[in-house]
């Protein structure tokens, strides 16, 4: 958590929001509710774009605003505004007033405020100059193209925002963070003949910008990303069937994320919407599974010192050698249930309420060498990177297309394929584990996850996984 004084002169010293004003406001505003915050929010972002051989885009943005939430039960009332001022701050109270006084009796049982601080607090937009960035975009383009004759095009981005944020509350409690945030891809075209394939990589997280300019780090990005094309450029079309599917570590955690992770947040859970609403304690998964939300990691993409609520994040055991163990709780699905928050209540922006969200989701490793995870295919397919997918929260049901994906064929990775989508049921497919690896890595920081309309950076990762059973959707006839 970060030092108010740092986070007072954006908000006070250069708007016109008196302090001793606010607080009153604060208390007044949210003294009959059960609970609620007001967020305030200054960030700076920007991107540069490179594609086919020139800067395409560069964009630069300042945002600054507050959000006023009441709650009463499980009833929110919320305004926002752009506008730095008491005055505004007084037209957002007359709003959220109107939530009344209509208690549940039901106690917050959540904590507040940290000492620990799990990122650097400098504005990483402005440790290199703009000039600089558009010649590493030029360097990449350059490196790419001389790499392989068969590179047609390259897309190469930069992105990063500085978000400074304070929570206040009633009776006086006031918490600060400063977040730093940065993202790098690059994208290549192969074109071979008549057939022309594509491949990518990107890496991020709540770092400063100075990594991606060390020539290692985006050389080896640019390699992986020509890598997967000339891959593809080789693929068959996917098999089609019911089949054993190997997935590889990182960021296929991804499927975790979206086929298992929402269901396992406190909204939907206490709303009785998810597939594993009254679970808890129950065995949902083979034994060994066992599945973590962290926001406590240093550096990485999904973690926070604190929540959008003010709330530390933690380290939230979900499932448990396969028995279902916990959800992810914002403050008030966590009152309203009667547990403590997990430090899991997050907001896109000062524009949006805070609800249960995902940080860092992933599988813990096993026990098996993934060398012997693949040996033990007869024949099957190994999916190694995905693009999009899709799930049904109440269902579990899930459809993933797989970016890099092989046959398995006697043990051994064959041939590479297209098309390949993987289909089937979250909770279904949990108990269809039979192999974990020891080899459980983080994706490289690269994460966005939608819900109701808003998104947040996230982090996934998982370790070799052997699942029996699962549903391949593909081309081949």
């Amino acid at each position: 958590m970060t030092d108010l004084s740092k986070t007072d002169n954006l908000f006070f010293g250069k708007s016109e929001l008196d302090r001793d004003r606010l607080e009153a406001q604060v208390n007044a505003a949210l003294g009959d509710a059960e609970d609620g915050e007001l967020f305030l929010e200054y960030r700076q972002s920007e991107s540069l774009s490179w594609d086919d051989g020139r800067l395409r885009s560069a964009n630069f943005d300042t945002a600054q605003g507050f959000g006023l939430r009441a709650v009463a039960d499980e009833t929110a009332a919320f305004s926002h505004s752009s506008e730095l001022s008491n005055d505004a701050v007084a037209r957002a109270a007359d709003t959220v007033r109107a939530i009344g006084n209509a208690r549940s009796g039901k106690v917050d049982l959540g904590a507040t405020g940290t000492n620990v601080s799990l990122y650097t607090d400098i504005n990483p937009l402005g440790e290199a100059t703009f000039q600089a960035k558009v010649d590493l975009l030029a360097q990449i383009d350059a490196y790419a193209r001389a790499r392989d004759p068969r590179v047609s095009q390259v897309s190469a981005s930069i992105s990063g925002n500085w978000q400074a944020v304070q929570i206040w509350r009633a009776g006086g409690l006031r918490l600060g963070d400063i977040r730093p945030l940065v993202r790098f891809n690059v994208s290549v075209v192969v074109t071979q003949g008549d057939r022309m394939e594509t491949g990518s990589h990107g890496q991020g997280g709540r770092i400063g910008y100075d990594g991606f300019f060390d020539e290692k780090t985006w050389k080896s990005a640019v390699d992986e990303a020509l890598r997967q094309a000339c891959v593809n450029l080789e693929s068959v079309a996917a098999p089609a069937g019911e089949m054993t599917v190997v997935l590889g570590p990182g960021w296929p955690g991804i499927l975790l994320h979206e086929a298992i992770g929402h269901g396992l947040e406190g909204d939907f859970n206490r709303k009785g919407t998810s597939a594993f609403a009254g679970l808890l304690g129950k065995r949902i998964a083979a034994p060994g599974v066992t599945v973590v939300d962290d926001g406590t990691i240093h550096d990485r993409r999904g973690s926070l010192s604190i929540d959008d609520e003010g709330t530390p994040t933690q380290r939230t055991v979900l499932i448990e050698d396969g028995i279902l163990t916990g959800f992810m709780q914002d403050r008030l699905n966590a009152r309203l249930t009667g547990v403590k928050s997990t430090g899991n209540g997050r907001r896109q922006s000062y524009a949006h309420a805070p609800m249960p969200r995902m940080t860092n989701t992933y599988m813990l490793g096993g026990q098996h060498d993934p060398a012997e995870v693949l040996a033990s295919v007869k024949k099957g397919l190994y999916a190694v990177n995905f693009g999009g997918g899709q799930v049904d929260i109440t269902s579990g049901k899930f459809v993933f297309a797989a970016s890099e994906a092989y046959l398995i064929e006697n043990g051994k990775i064959g041939a590479p394929v297209k098309g390949a989508t993987l289909i089937g049921n979250g909770p279904d497919s949990l108990t269809k584990v039979s192999m974990i690896g020891n080899d459980m890595k983080l994706d490289d920081g690269i994460g966005t996850c939608g819900k109701d309309g808003q998104g947040v950076p996230v982090g996934v990762g998982q370790p070799t996984l052997r699942i029996d059973g699962l549903t391949v959707g593909g081309t081949a006839m």
